[in-house]
């Protein structure tokens, strides 16, 4: 065990004098000829503030925000389709901001605006050919970046190969490996085909692309209030700027770079401040702090070799409200942070045993131990006895098909640990009691159709991994348990589904996300047994009521967000969702009001 003191940096942003929380902000969206525009997103971000607070539109275009802090903001509204319109509000002289919001005249600027589940469901897929290569597309082009980063941009055949050149050899990482690099197989045989297929969709002549109408939110998605805290950027990736210059708040800007980001998971502590873990080199940073009431950011850091920060991943909260994560100090080993004190202690596992690793998830199960993936399966820590034990997968890390290591990691409320090997399309149970490992294989998904003559090649594939799979694989990737049930679920990233399992009988059932176009990532299940999910390749994050079978779809207020990771804090009936909203560089918290609140809050505008 090794104890590492937090080093007192200097906070990035300063808090500001505290401001009463008593103004109301409201208003009324119409488009330009009057109207009146629903599901409307409305933004407000006080002048000099990193925190920006966004809600929704009513059936009549009205909206309300909670209380804001007196002062001069400035408030936008956009909706897909429409100019974004921007407005000046000094809260202390006027308390309303109305918009009628232009139609978008340009075509790019509009294809622009869209989240890329939507681009990825409008590109053509009439033929089977054309299925083929949406698949391909899907299944191969969305390791380092979301589906909106790169049909952003339009090529003609030839740029459209000399992309896939680049892509085909850049690994999951996104760092470019050298000209010596093994290209990937897949890409290798579909590049021709795949080229002309982009081009047609996002070439120069007319696209074959067939958009279609989008739902704004409605009902329980229209009273979100969704609160974005802005992060700093590394300072040690030379971008040049502080903050994201492209924050995703105007939609037409379409999806920006994700050099000098920081966060990748994160969580809420129990007195509501936020941490997220950051896995890109720096030198400040393991475990970052968001005052929720100021935006200050704090780094707490844990030392690494050459002058470095120890790098973090995964991320997750227990009972006590520490906070458990992975982090590298030279060797990956795990960490928690005791939010009182600031202090992180790593906890290294035996040199018999594989360390901590891949592609890292944290999860405590409903006995208090914490389970790691490792790139050869998972460890389960004992806090109390300061103990791991090792499971490991059945399939080898390293193995004739490619990639075994380990992507998600879970435990369930009897003690039992869960693991899932992406590339490999299996997911693992780890049984305390008898200390064997089961393995469950997923379902294959149904595209014999438009593989099966090339099933030969398929069948000698050698690099498999996690941004090259099997047209067929459903890619479980991290995964989440029900602390009050005997269920475990499983984000398919390519099947585009949840695998739901009986952790005791085993029992797999795969449930089809609402929209084909939607890639799964993380998985939280909270007390009333919903299941929350973010979208990798979507801007909106999607909860499950399995009792119902219904679907409710939650927008972000930003374009081009990249989720990787999902957490829950419930304090009764009330419940903030929290995500790494990765791109822009910012952490989010959703948080849902009632029909009663929404209508408390427009009756004081009267």
């Amino acid at each position: 065990m090794k104890t590492i003191r937090m080093m007192l940096a200097a906070p990035l942003l300063a808090a500001t004098a505290a401001h009463a929380a008593d103004q109301q902000l409201s208003g009324a969206i119409v488009s330009s000829s009057g109207q009146k525009l629903d599901g409307v997103t409305v933004s407000a971000k006080r002048e000099g503030s990193t925190i920006t607070t966004s809600v929704y539109t009513d059936a009549v275009g009205g909206y309300y925000f909670p209380p804001l802090a007196a002062g001069k903001y400035l408030v936008w509204a956009q909706a897909l389709g429409f100019e974004r319109g921007t407005a000046a509000v000094d809260l202390s002289v006027a308390r309303r901001a109305n918009f009628a919001l232009q139609e978008i005249s340009d075509p790019e600027r509009r294809f622009r605006q869209l989240p890329g589940e939507m681009m990825v469901a409008a590109l053509p897929e009439a033929s089977a050919d054309d299925a083929r290569m949406k698949k391909i597309f899907m299944n191969n082009c969305t390791g380092c970046h979301s589906t909106s980063y790169a049909l952003q941009f339009r090529f003609d055949e030839a740029g459209w190969s000399h992309i896939i050149d680049l892509m085909k050899i850049v690994p999951v990482t996104g760092i470019y490996p050298g000209p010596n690099a093994k290209p990937n197989q897949i890409l290798q045989k579909h590049q021709k085909q795949l080229a002309a297929y982009l081009a047609r969709a996002r070439g120069p002549a007319e696209s074959s692309m067939k958009i279609a109408a989008h739902p704004r939110p409605a009902g329980e998605a229209a009273r979100a209030v969704w609160t974005l805290y802005d992060l700093p950027l590394n300072p040690d990736a030379g971008v040049g700027t502080r903050y994201q210059t492209n924050d995703g708040s105007d939609w037409a800007m379409g999806t920006t770079s994700k050099l000098g980001i920081l966060p990748h998971d994160g969580a809420m502590g129990l007195d509501g401040a936020i941490y997220f873990t950051s896995n890109n080199p720096n030198r400040g940073v393991s475990i970052g702090k968001v005052d929720p009431a100021t935006g200050a950011v704090k780094y707490l850091k844990a030392d690494a070799p050459n002058g470095l920060a120890a790098t973090s991943h995964g991320l997750a909260r227990d009972r006590a409200g520490n906070l458990w994560f992975d982090i590298n100090p030279g060797r990956r080993a795990l960490g928690k942070l005791d939010a009182a004190t600031e202090k992180i202690t790593i906890y290294q596992t035996p040199e018999s045993m594989s360390p901590v690793g891949g592609a890292v998830t944290i999860d405590v199960d409903g006995k208090g131990m914490v389970w790691a993936s490792t790139p050869s399966g998972a460890v389960r820590f004992d806090p109390v006895a300061e103990k791991f034990t090792e499971f490991k997968s059945v399939i080898p890390e390293k193995n004739p098909r490619g990639s075994g290591a380990t992507y998600g990691a879970a435990g369930d409320r009897d003690g039992n640990g869960w693991w899932a090997q992406m590339a490999m399309d299996t997911v693992y149970k780890g049984d305390v009691a008898s200390g064997k490992t089961i393995e469950i294989k997923m379902p294959d998904v149904k595209v014999d159709r438009l593989f099966g003559e090339d099933r030969a090649f398929y069948d000698k594939v050698s690099d498999l991994g996690f941004n090259a799979p099997l047209p067929w694989s459903q890619g479980p990737r991290r995964m989440g348990t029900d602390k009050n049930a005997d269920l475990l679920w499983v984000g398919n990233s390519f099947g585009s589904s949840w695998a739901k399992i009986n952790t005791r009988t085993l029992e797999t059932t795969i449930v089809p996300l609402p929209n084909p176009a939607m890639q799964a990532y993380h998985i939280a299940v909270d007390g009333r047994h919903n299941v929350w999910g973010n979208l990798w390749t979507a801007d909106c994050i999607v909860r499950l009521d399995p009792a119902t079978n219904t679907w409710t779809v939650f927008d972000l207020p930003v374009r081009g967000t990249e989720i990787r990771h999902i957490s829950l804090l419930e304090r009764g009936d009330k419940i903030s969702v929290v995500v790494p909203v990765y791109r822009t560089s910012q952490m989010g918290v959703l948080t849902l009001r009632s029909e009663a609140e929404v209508a408390a809050l427009k009756a004081k505008t009267q």
